[in-house]
């Protein structure tokens, strides 16, 4: 069984990953436009969100410590 850091990690990882691919997405968006039409934007969009989720979905939603 994996540990939580590298489940963390994991999951900042395949984040970064899908965040990178909707940014190259975007470099062809216009013939991505012509192919699949609107459903190019949801795909885009369906990424970005995704990814977003991946990467904050482990941070620690309680109050932080106080510095050292």
């Amino acid at each position: 069984m994996r540990s939580p850091e590298d489940r963390k990690r994991l999951h900042f990882i395949l984040g970064n990953v899908i965040l990178g691919l909707a940014a190259v997405m975007l470099l062809f968006m216009g013939r991505l436009w012509e192919i699949l039409g609107a459903w190019s934007l949801i795909l885009w969009m369906a990424m970005a969100a995704g990814g977003v989720y991946l990467i904050t979905k482990d941070k620690d939603a309680g109050p932080g410590k106080p510095p050292d």
